[in-house]
């Protein structure tokens, strides 16, 4: 959420910026109930003054014993307030009318965005590590999981429709190494590891920026008035709405949780396979610190740097892209994508999104901190994945994979294989 007074000033950067994120913000529609707000409370605020000020001439009358004035300044202050009620029923229709289009209002973009239309204007930043080069033809993700027996997607559309899989043996085992090793670089890193609701209250979602319009993306539970979140950045940051918290230096908290997605509009896209399902599980990072840009750029910075740890110490070649306008979010002010080389897909994809947010969600949350001089101030807030799986199973197996089926496992993630170096190839892959 915007300040309005901010987007009073700043009509046109918001009408831009909309245009830019393919948002459809009614701008002079809030204008106008604004307005209405505006000049309804003042009437409010000026009739209640002068119900005050004939209310105490009222007690001053009957103490002087006029009892007919007194009457006649008890009606004038009945009058009042039947108009009072009147109207602090139409303040209270535009301040929820307000605030209902100021909920759609897009968050401004940071001056080094790319403008673009979609994610192929998305501009890249930097590579590391270089795509394999088979001397063999390489087999994807779905093959490698059929061959070793570790991944079932039939089945799983048995179970649970489209979109769904089953993880098993190693493949159970690949899917909790890899969330085990983002939780220790991120605790390592100082970074406070929780376990928080994967089901979650519809303010919730309305205060993290993902409501109203994310709803046709959002699994409900149908009669319960609750949802299913689809990242634990929703629930970690709602842990601390209407607080004020204390932010001597910035909050990293690390989430995990199972996520769940709808994936409406994504038909026909990403079909095969493990890239594109409607439950998995991921490790979040959300920092919240002070409201100072050059603090959270630097934090930015700071959880896209642990992100590329990570991969690097999965042994897997990725690169950097500084997201465009028309693939961002309403709520996102600068964001990086990283891609993983998938070589089933012969493309990168992506694996991680990380999102500097300003004070937008804090002020949906109403999240505040007292700065050094001891005001209160909202804070701002940051994500990125560590690690989200079972997509990121995807270049693990085909990077990793040999010739003879086997499997490479890299070194990082051995101790929480049983000190296994290599998957074997079966027997029906020589």
């Amino acid at each position: 959420m915007l300040d309005m007074g901010w987007i009073r000033e700043n009509a046109e950067l918001v009408r831009q910026t909309a245009k830019w994120k393919k948002v459809d913000f009614p701008l002079g529609e809030l204008l106008e109930w604004d307005d209405r707000r505006r000049e309804r409370r003042r009437e409010t605020e000026e009739l209640r003054t002068r119900r005050n000020a004939l209310t105490k001439e009222v007690e001053s009358l009957l103490r002087q014993e006029k009892l007919a004035e007194g009457e006649a300044a008890k009606e004038q202050v009945r009058e009042i307030g039947g108009r009072l009620a009147d109207l602090e029923t139409r303040l209270a229709e535009a301040e929820k009318k307000c605030r209902e289009l100021m909920l759609l209002a897009p968050n401004p973009v940071s001056k080094d965005t790319p403008i673009g239309e979609s994610d192929n204007d998305n501009v890249e930043v930097r590579r590391f590590g270089e795509p394999p080069a088979f001397g063999f033809k390489p087999r994807d993700h779905v093959e490698l999981g059929e061959l070793h027996d570790i991944i079932d997607i039939p089945r799983g559309v048995k179970a649970g429709g489209p979109r769904s899989y089953t993880l098993k043996g190693t493949g159970v085992y690949l899917h909790l190494a890899v969330q085990r090793l983002a939780l220790d670089v991120l605790t390592a890193r100082g970074f406070t590891v929780m376990d928080v609701p994967a089901i979650v209250r519809p303010e919730t979602l309305e205060r993290t920026g993902f409501f109203p319009g994310g709803m046709d993306q959002t699994y409900e539970l149908s009669g319960e008035n609750r949802w299913l979140a689809g990242t634990s950045e929703v629930p970690l940051v709602s842990l601390y709405s209407d607080e004020m918290v204390e932010l001597t230096e910035p909050m990293r908290l690390a989430g995990i949780s199972p996520c769940f997605r709808r994936e409406v509009g994504s038909a026909g896209r990403d079909v095969r396979g493990l890239y594109r399902v409607h439950q998995f599980s991921k490790i979040e990072q959300v920092v919240l610190c002070e409201n100072d840009p050059e603090v959270s750029e630097r934090m930015l910075q700071e959880i896209l740097a642990n992100a590329e740890h990570i991969l690097q110490l999965l042994e897997l070649p990725y690169r950097v892209v500084a997201v465009c306008t028309g693939d961002m979010s309403l709520k996102t002010h600068k964001q990086y994508d990283i891609e993983t080389w998938m070589p089933g897909r012969s493309a990168y994809g992506e694996t991680h999104s990380a999102s500097n947010l300003l004070d937008f969600q804090a002020r949906r949350s109403n999240i505040r901190y007292r700065d050094a001089g001891g005001r209160a101030r909202y804070c701002h807030t940051l994500n990125n994945t560590a690690v989200a799986t079972p997509r990121i199973l995807i270049p693990l197996l085909e990077n990793h994979q040999r010739e003879d089926g086997s499997i490479y496992i890299p070194q990082a993630l051995r101790k929480y294989m049983d000190g296994r170096e290599v998957i074997p190839a079966p027997q029906t892959a020589l």
